[in-house]
């Protein structure tokens, strides 16, 4: 049976086995397994075994070759290489698998949440993670839309391995040629990895053997050899080695999504941009109300609160990720998932008040606020905290003061954290106050009974978020609110 040539390549990145190559069509598919057919073109005999949907094999020969060496209806010989899966990367893109989303420890409850919010199920919440289901096109939008989350990990495959040879054989059993690009612009690969096992010491070994798997697969397939090396701002491989257990995961965020783009002039100790979004979505403002961030710092937790009540997409401000540069990205798809973000924007009525004592830092916030897109929706000033205008609408108030781990001294904070108190009993009647802190000590000096206290890590900073219900009068409840029960 005779097929016709496809108007453009028959095939992409096969693997010889012997006079067969074994690979998957791209403009047209098979329906019948086991066909055969023959397209002639010029001097050369091209011959198709249909496996199963498109994939096939294929043997090359020109008319003067003996037809006796694995004939035009002759399926690949019994000798070919074993353990070699071959996958289309365009198929690849529509399978469902893992993807575990990392994020700052304490802070899954917020990103499970998000992530049900976009209709994805939360299959498992660590600590400093959520699992759930979806494609490799499905973390287009989750790296895009997701505010808390830190890495979108596509799950590859899992396996066992009880010394670097094993993780070696493994990785380079794995069909990397389909995956990653040996030439041009994206050939270029950062493997990382978490190791925990007896035969690794430094897990920089570790990373050595995955890179050398996987670039000494690709050489062996294509002739060429990826660049590799420490920077994630292209294709990203992540091994998780546990025991003998090892998960292999695409890194599809490459750089951590915490890295909006728009944090240009940062200040001392600033607060990473997934843990203020967080710290926003636990205080359950709704968007409308009025935002008030005294000692605002370089502007994080306001332009984080902007970005939120405009409903914008935090991952549109980025012009990178690590799924760019993986075989099968589809260019067309991309531009839908950032057209599907930018009509998600919405109107809000929110203001947002930002101010700081130092005129260094409300200019870097800024300008910070102005690369985000947001700098309309956010007053800025500079003034003592205690002067910070607060409007009778209500709202929510939030301050991070320094607690004497990285900024100040703790002794000399104990006024600072009086003020606080005296400025949300004498100023924010009728707000929902919120003070982020990593001193417990501190925060009893604030003087107000807590109504919730919400765990937080900076880091590896223990830290609290309190919160006060500042009712109208309570001033003069300040008796029985006691001496600041925190």
């Amino acid at each position: 049976m005779v097929g016709k040539a496809p108007r453009r390549k028959v095939c992409q990145n096969g693997y010889e086995v012997e006079n067969w190559t074994r690979f998957r069509f791209v403009e047209f598919e098979y329906e019948e397994r086991g066909l055969v057919c023959q397209v002639s073109l010029g001097q050369t005999t091209l011959s198709f075994l249909c496996i199963s949907g498109g994939l096939c094999y294929i043997n090359r020969r020109s008319q003067a070759q003996n037809p006796g060496t694995a004939g035009d209806e002759s399926p690949p010989r019994s000798s070919r290489r074993e353990n070699r899966t071959f996958v289309n990367p365009m198929t690849d893109w529509k399978r469902k698998s893992k993807i575990l989303i990392t994020c700052p420890k304490g802070i899954s409850p917020w990103l499970a949440g998000e992530v049900r919010a976009l209709g994805f199920p939360v299959l498992k919440e660590e600590e400093a993670a959520v699992e759930t289901k979806g494609t490799l096109a499905d973390t287009m939008p989750l790296n895009v839309l997701l505010r808390t989350g830190h890495r979108v990990l596509y799950h590859m495959t899992d396996f066992m391995a009880e010394n670097p040879e094993d993780l070696y054989r493994n990785l380079r059993n794995i069909p990397w040629e389909e995956i990653l690009h040996e030439r041009g612009e994206h050939a270029y690969l950062c493997v990382t990895s978490t190791a925990d096992t007896p035969s690794i010491r430094d897990v920089r070994f570790a990373n050595r053997k995955a890179k050398d798997a996987i670039v000494d697969r690709i050489m062996e397939n294509c002739g060429l050899r990826p660049d590799s090396g420490p920077d994630r701002d292209r294709a990203v491989v992540h091994v998780f080695w546990k025991g003998k257990a090892v998960s292999l995961y695409l890194d599809t965020s490459g750089e951590p999504l915490s890295r909006r783009g728009y944090r240009k002039i940062p200040l001392a100790a600033p607060m990473q941009e997934t843990l203020a979004a967080a710290v926003i979505l636990a205080t359950a403002w709704n968007g409308r109300e009025d935002f008030v961030n005294p000692m605002c710092g370089s502007g994080t937790l306001a332009i984080e609160a902007a970005l939120f009540a405009e409903g914008r997409a935090p991952g549109l401000l980025r012009g990178n990720f690590g799924f760019f540069h993986l075989r099968g990205f589809d260019p067309t798809a991309w531009r839908k998932v950032r057209s599907a973000a930018h009509a998600a924007r919405k109107e809000t009525a929110a203001r947002i008040t930002a101010t700081d004592i130092d005129p260094r830092a409300v200019a870097s916030a800024r300008q910070n606020a102005r690369t985000a897109g947001v700098e309309a929706r956010i007053d800025f000033s500079v003034c003592p905290f205690q002067e910070t205008p607060v409007s009778k609408r209500g709202g929510v108030v939030v301050l991070n003061p320094p607690y004497g781990e990285r900024t100040g001294d703790v002794s000399d904070l104990v006024d600072l954290y009086r003020g606080i108190g005296d400025f949300f009993k004498q100023s924010c009647s009728g707000y929902r106050g919120y003070l982020f802190t990593g001193n417990a000590a501190l925060g009893k000096k604030v003087g107000l009974r807590t109504s919730r206290r919400i765990p937080f890590f900076n880091g590896e900073i223990e830290c609290r978020l309190l919160e006060y219900e500042l009712y109208a009068g309570s001033r003069r409840n300040r008796k029985e609110e006691g001496n600041g029960d925190t």
